[in-house]
């Protein structure tokens, strides 16, 4: 708040953890200059909603009540004030609210306090959009605040680069030096985070969190880098008194179990908010040989006995239907479910005839047996209506949901995987669709075959899956792109790629997350342990892999083999 007043300071730059009183500079920086030095302002929000919010409870609340503050900006209900909710006038100035998307927000009326709050969640452009509006003033100043997202797209991480680079430096309570705090000196007890300690980096001695409140009081800001007229901060969430270190340490070991069975969002989400640091994905891609060296030998006649569930993804193509049916286990509310291949399908034919769908029909209802003699049927399952035969996925899939049959359409961007509530179709009127986050779903399976021990999370194949399928599986690069003006990671297909084994995979994930499993239920009628073989040996552990088998051979001319079936 300081540099705000610093004539040599015109840009601002605050990359922090969540909640580090980010609005509340925004709102003092605006105050000050509302009463002492009246100036037209622009502050910028990410959505919308978030503007209207911001108005409403925070920047009216402000106004109503600082004394100093009364009655410089009239209320818009008062007779005389054309005040509005985005826009309020006072004496020398006014204050502006726009959002990122808002074009006529950002390209209006010269500025000359331009405040952006969480630049990470902008827009394309809207950042340079706003700050060009203070191109008219020689004492403009430009605030630009956010916590941290991915590293390849981060607005607020390069704006922090190019400044001068400014960290809290702490003395420490019991020797007196001063050190940059960081996550690699809080430490605790195995299994134990409640005991969580910071070491000195000198003294090497810990500290409590009484001794680390009453430290910070005395910290300084130290720049490592040369200051050219930006002044650029960052702190995370240690450097918040009240904040113990049992609750930072228990969350991050809680975030990292979920991230070694395969959902890394709880870590990337932690080290967000809490480190304030950008997130680094572990890769770009899979490689495909891995997965195929640990196959395991267990056959589509004799599933694993840790198998509870089974879904399908359809992926629908000009000239056949392909299918993968998948297993899946969860033992804990809070496990990544562990998943096995069962069986790639394989309908040649007309998607447009209905003998092709009749066929999927029969599928649908077939069983699966595993090797304790359970039996399995598909729980759900998730066909693709995005491609040349909407109407007839429409026509199989009707009436079809309370048997949790979805027609799908796949979204591009950061969406959830599966969205509750269907939507209409407007050409095909009366039927519905789900819409899938294919994106986020495609993210949660690569994670999964990044785990490399069996249990939760971790991806099971069968021998019979060919290297066709481990290369289809793979087939996509996580690249940047920006999804409605917004930077973001998504799956790009090279060209000369084929990917109907991850668009199965991918539905068969979301017919997983349509509805509500009952797993106690299905633990309770499953084996906890493998069954004796036929010669009364005990069963193979799950997970080993099988002995080298010949991938079955293709269909002429390099297809995959048409897999038909006797039904009972």
């Amino acid at each position: 708040m300081d540099c705000f007043s610093d004539p040599l300071i015109e840009t601002v730059v605050v990359k922090s953890h969540g909640q580090f009183t980010k609005t509340e500079i925004i709102l003092n920086v605006c105050g000050s200059h509302i009463e002492n030095d009246p100036a037209p302002i622009l502050i910028v929000r990410p959505t919308e909603e978030e503007a209207k919010a911001f108005s409403k409870d925070r920047l009216a609340a402000m106004l109503r009540d600082t004394p100093s503050l009364q009655g410089l900006v009239l209320e818009p209900r008062v007779k005389g004030s054309d005040n509005t909710l985005f826009h309020k006038k006072f004496h020398g100035g006014h204050v502006t609210i726009t959002w990122s998307e808002s074009q006529a927000g950002l390209a209006s009326r010269p500025i000359r306090i331009c405040l952006c709050d969480e630049i990470d969640l902008y827009t394309v452009d809207a950042v340079t959009k706003a700050v060009k509006r203070t191109s008219r003033f020689w004492n403009r100043k430009i605030g630009l605040f956010s916590t941290p997202t991915y590293a390849d797209t981060s607005a607020i991480d390069s704006k922090f680069q190019a400044s001068d680079r400014r960290f809290p430096h702490v003395p420490c309570p019991l020797c007196g030096m001063f050190q940059k705090l960081d996550w690699e000196h809080v430490q605790w007890q195995t299994g134990r985070p409640e005991t969580a300690v910071y070491v000195c980096a000198h003294c090497t001695r810990a500290w409590t969190d009484h001794q680390r409140g009453v430290a910070l009081q005395d910290a300084v800001w130290r720049a490592e880098g040369e200051f050219r007229g930006v002044a650029g901060f960052s702190a995370w969430e240690i450097h918040v008194p009240f904040s113990p270190l049992a609750k930072m340490a228990t969350e991050f070991l809680d975030a990292k179990h979920r991230s070694d069975m395969g959902d890394p969002d709880p870590l990337m989400n932690w080290t967000n908010l809490t480190l304030g640091a950008t997130w680094s994905l572990k890769g770009k891609s899979v490689a495909a040989e891995p997965l195929m060296e640990r196959r395991e030998n267990y056959s589509v006649s004799a599933l694993p006995y840790r198998i509870l569930y089974l879904t399908a993804g359809v992926d629908v193509q000009d000239n056949r239907l392909e299918i993968e049916i998948v297993g899946w286990r969860r033992e804990k509310r809070d496990d990544i479910e562990e998943s096995w291949g069962v069986e790639r399908i394989y309908l040649y034919g007309d998607p447009a005839k209905k003998e092709i769908w009749d066929e999927l029909d029969e599928i649908r209802k077939r069983e699966w047996t595993t090797e304790d003699g359970r039996q399995l049927r598909i729980g759900a399952a998730c066909v693709d209506s995005g491609g040349h035969h909407t109407e007839e996925v429409y026509r199989f899939c009707k009436n079809k949901s309370s048997r949790h049959i979805y027609a799908i359409k796949g979204i591009d961007g950061a969406r959830p995987i599966w969205t509750p509530r269907a939507g209409s179709s407007r050409k095909y009127k009366g039927n519905l669709v789900w819409t899938v986050g294919v994106e986020t779903a495609k993210a949660r399976i690569y994670n999964q075959l990044r785990v490399e021990t069996p249990g939760p999370g971790f991806a099971h194949f069968p021998e019979e899956y060919d290297a066709e399928f481990f290369k289809q599986l793979t087939s996509e690069e996580i690249r940047t792109k920006f999804f409605h003006g917004k930077a973001a990671l998504y799956f790009f297909l090279p060209k000369g790629r084929r990917n109907e084994a991850l668009d199965c995979r991918a539905y068969a994930l979301a017919a997983l997350n349509s509805g509500s499993v009952p797993w106690e239920a299905l633990l309770r009628a499953a084996p906890t342990e493998p069954p004796p073989k036929p010669d009364g040996g005990p069963g193979a552990p799950p997970g080993l892999p099988p002995p080298a088998a010949k991938p079955p051979a293709a269909a002429p001319g390099g297809q995959p083999r048409r897999v038909r079936f006797k039904f009972r």
